[in-house]
């Protein structure tokens, strides 16, 4: 077991294409088996895609697209007398962001389309337009923050 001092956070470099730590957390996240130049190809090939569908910039749509997604309330279980309860919690930034980039990679790849990249171009576009899965993902969780708002007071 560790001891109980705080630990360093590890600092990302940016990606190479578009200088973006964001963009390098979202190869990162949708990485397999540790190929990261996949992953890369993946990435750059859905902006391409976004650039050409929608007429802007790849990184603006992305950005916009993170933004709509990421919940500004989580849920966090906390066991109480032998019951467990779903408590809503203030998220960081950084889990925000976390949270947004794991929900559009998921369910991009819950998509029908027929390859990944037109999957997650497809999802990254509905995200920025407010709608898409991982937008419905974002709303149900703020539904149940709000039901149980009731447990806040347990601390977590």
């Amino acid at each position: 077991m560790r001891k109980k001092r705080k630990l360093k956070k590890r600092r990302l470099l940016p990606d190479t294409k578009y200088n973006s730590t964001v963009v390098s957390k979202a190869i990162n996240v949708i990485m397999w088996d540790g190929k990261k130049q996949l992953a890369r190809r993946i990435i750059y090939g859905a902006f391409e895609k976004i650039e050409q569908k929608t007429g802007k910039p790849a990184m603006d749509v992305f950005m916009l697209a993170l933004k709509n997604v990421a919940p500004s309330i989580e849920l966090k279980t906390r066991k109480v007398r032998g019951s467990n309860y779903q408590v809503p919690v203030e998220s960081t930034p950084e889990r925000r962001e976390t949270l947004a980039l794991r929900w559009l990679i998921k369910y991009s790849r819950k998509r029908e389309e027929r390859t990944i990249v037109d999957a997650l171009c497809a999802e990254i576009i509905d995200a920025s337009n407010n709608t898409g899965l991982s937008i419905k993902r974002k709303i149900e969780v703020i539904k149940t923050a709000e039901s149980n708002k009731a447990f806040a007071y347990y601390r977590v």
